[in-house]
């Protein structure tokens, strides 16, 4: 038997207070042991590291930040570490490097990214760098001015990474020890408001998902450059519906074969099979996620389960996975989340 520890991030509001825990079990395909973790003010997105560190974005009044947390991935427990507050409001993203010494914050209503160091023992340090995004779109309730959504790094960490709905723009800026110097700007089709980027774990592509425009941009990556190039964009609604819709969530499976995202409105889950050669998509199919407006998913460490959260109707939704076809396969969908986010996994397994 097989259990997997994992964390989900919520909006604090109705029966909500903070960070979640849950096990999922692979012999009974069970989600179980919901608890609360971590008592946090609007912790929307957290990450995790390989060292047992848990760092959540939240909000303190008007203000907003980072806070790190030590996580026991054997009982779920979240022990708190140290909050990094500033005056950028309460961000909607945070990234950890792959080295554990810097972290990303993309802040939404403010338009700006923050890098932060992190200490030795796995406290948040100071803001070493701050950009402040400029400019607008055409959608003017959404894009009156910048909103950004997604703050990364590029799979060899030599550029962070900036998506910001607001300017229809994808940014990377050289990450010269946690100073972030502008670079690069990819301009994407307007209105289509980019939302999240994920990076193809074994191949030079990149998939953008857009929230205005329900797309998937699919990008080449010229690591050597640092540039992104625009090969392909694909719908991931059905054909023919009309209805207001948002995209959300974007991953890739950890083979680098499928390409899911979420849609908020028509409230599914599409997947994409990879073309190896160019990295192009080709629909698999949309499923629904069981529930109203799927904020985030995640695949599992084993590969074999997709978990998505609806917040809305604050329920998660379990899916088996074909590693070979892509498909998904409902598995239970009444599983109790209040105002679930972001989903995320512990790698190893808890027994």
């Amino acid at each position: 038997m097989t259990q997997y520890r994992g964390y989900i991030g919520t909006y604090s509001k109705g029966d909500s207070k903070g960070v979640y825990t849950f096990t999922l079990d692979t012999k009974t395909n069970k989600i179980s042991n919901q608890q609360l973790a971590a008592e946090l003010k609007d912790p929307t997105y957290v990450t995790i590291t390989n060292e047992n560190k848990l760092y959540a974005v939240m909000k303190e009044d008007k203000k907003g930040g980072i806070a790190a947390f030590e996580m026991n991935p054997k009982s779920g427990s979240l022990q708190p570490m140290n909050q990094q507050i500033t005056a950028d409001g309460g961000p909607c993203h945070v990234t950890v490097s792959k080295d554990q010494t810097k972290a990303l914050s993309a802040n939404y209503h403010s338009g700006t990214i923050l890098s932060y160091a992190i200490e030795e023992d796995g406290s948040i340090g100071d803001v070493l760098s701050k950009v402040t995004h400029e400019g607008s779109g055409p959608n003017k309730e959404r894009q009156e001015k910048a909103h950004a959504h997604f703050s990364g790094f590029t799979p060899d960490e030599h550029y962070a990474v900036a998506v910001d709905l607001g300017t229809d723009e994808v940014i990377l800026y050289k990450n010269n020890n946690g100073e972030l110097d502008k670079h690069f700007t990819l301009k994407v089709t307007p209105g289509a408001g980019p939302r999240h980027i994920a990076f193809h774990p074994h191949k030079a592509y990149a998939y953008i998902m857009t929230e205005l425009s329900n797309e998937i941009i699919v990008c080449a990556y010229n690591a050597t450059v640092g540039e992104l190039h625009e090969i392909q964009t694909i719908s991931t609604l059905p054909e023919g519906f009309v209805e207001e819709s948002f995209g959300s969530a974007i991953h890739v499976s950890q083979d680098g074969k499928f390409v899911y995202a979420a849609n908020r409105g028509h409230n599914s889950i599409a997947s994409f099979a990879v073309n190896d050669l160019s990295g192009e998509l080709t629909l698999v199919e949309i499923v629904s996620t069981e529930g109203n407006w799927p904020r985030d998913f995640h695949i599992d460490p084993s590969g074999g389960y997709l978990l998505a959260s609806n917040q809305e109707s604050s329920n998660l939704t379990l899916y088996s996975r074909n590693k070979d076809t892509g498909k998904l396969s409902l598995l239970e969908s009444e599983i109790p989340m209040p105002y679930p986010v972001c989903v995320v996994f512990v790698s190893d397994s808890i027994q």
